[in-house]
């Protein structure tokens, strides 16, 4: 199984989304992420909240939607507004698309351990979406049940 997390800069939470997932998931499950304007580097505040997580951070890269062209996802899961405010692109076909709003800690203004405390909290909340994510009973469930299981997801 595949799943897609979308952001427009892919340099924060499509990428910690990533991380997350890949480092939580059971064999034949794994993350990608994508950006529809890729800044073209990680937030290095991404990468050291997921270090000190123990999350892998070597492959984890800021990429453009058009990187995953044939890539078919079974799940695309957008998580910043302005992404979720954009079509899809057609070549992610039929995949189930849901939106896991989060807010974007690199633009928290405060101390550094504030911003730091910012991350932490947003990766707390992945980890709790992706968590009750890899518990739902996927192959028991009909189309309209998950999206509906997807959406509650995205207020946890």
């Amino acid at each position: 199984m595949k799943i897609l997390f979308l952001c427009t800069a892919n340099s924060c939470r499509s990428v910690l989304c990533e991380a997350m997932f890949n480092h939580l998931a059971p064999d034949g499950f794994k993350a990608y992420s994508a950006g529809s304007h890729p800044s073209g580097q990680v937030n290095p505040m991404s990468l050291k909240t997921l270090e000190k997580a123990g999350i892998p951070t070597k492959d984890l890269y800021s990429k453009s939607n058009d990187v995953h062209q044939s890539l078919s996802p079974d799940f695309v899961i957008t998580v910043c507004d302005k992404a979720a405010g954009e079509a899809c692109p057609v070549f992610f076909g039929p995949s189930t698309k849901a939106h896991w709003g989060l807010a974007d800690p690199s633009e928290h203004i405060g101390s550094s351990e504030e911003i730091e405390a910012a991350f932490d909290a947003t990766l707390v909340q992945i980890e709790k979406r992706i968590q009750a994510f890899l518990s739902l009973p996927l192959q028991q469930l009909s189309a309209e049940q998950l999206n509906a299981e997807l959406a509650l997801i995205g207020t946890l």
